[in-house]
């Protein structure tokens, strides 16, 4: 599992976006994503670089990883 801090998310939009492309990534990711805290906690086998990269290529900066 893991926990990102990721900027510029403030809807459902956002969401939807984040969790596309994590999932274009791994398709059987679980995405949960806390807006107020803009918190992305994902479950998946793929790397984390993987997954941040595909975040901030969807235009949301990743401002730490874990």
């Amino acid at each position: 599992m893991y926990q990102l801090q990721v900027e510029n998310m403030s809807c459902g939009h956002c969401v939807g976006s984040v969790t596309k492309a994590v999932q274009a990534i791994d398709p059987q990711a679980q995405v949960q994503i806390d807006l107020a805290s803009k918190r992305v906690t994902v479950e998946s086998t793929s790397e984390l670089g993987a997954i941040s990269a595909a975040i901030v290529d969807a235009g949301f900066p990743v401002s730490s990883a874990q």
